[in-house]
């Protein structure tokens, strides 16, 4: 939440309230721990966030809004939505290569999990996500700055 532009509608605690509120909604899930709790919440934190920046993208293309010249267009800088947007494209193309890196990113990311946390909830050493961790964040930057789908 601390990228979102100033003025954003979706607050930390309308999140954290969303979130709360779609887990409960599942009846199916075992919760092993806490940490498979919040990796949970990561992935719904995600999605939530994910949804609301394509709605603004949507929104920003056309949605009803005033149709503005292309020198208008200019002025007005680029939101973090598009950022999250293309980050979500991103992890999802790390996924299928490396699930569990993409699973690193998305815990640490948007569920605010420590590196230890992640660990727990991933049955790996917290060497293996350091690892996991920095090679995402690379690999990521470089899917980002690119624009176009890599090979690991």
């Amino acid at each position: 939440m601390r990228s979102e532009r100033v003025g954003h509608t979706l607050q930390a605690t309308a999140l954290v309230n969303e979130a709360f509120l779609r887990l409960v909604e599942v009846q199916q899930v075992q919760w092993q721990n806490r940490a498979h709790f919040f990796a949970m919440a990561a992935r719904v934190m995600r999605r939530i966030l994910v949804d609301a920046a394509r709605a603004r993208g949507y929104q920003k293309r056309g949605g009803g809004a005033p149709v503005l010249s292309l020198d208008e267009a200019l002025m007005v800088p680029a939101e973090p939505a598009e950022d999250l947007v293309a980050l979500d494209d991103a992890l999802t193309a790390l996924a299928a290569i490396d699930a569990r890196k993409s699973q690193v990113v998305e815990m640490r990311f948007f569920g605010g999990l420590s590196i230890e946390e992640v660990a727990e909830a991933l049955h790996v050493s917290i060497d293996t996500v350091k690892r996991d961790w920095k090679m995402a964040k690379l690999w990521l930057l470089r899917e980002l700055e690119s624009g176009a789908p890599h090979d690991a």
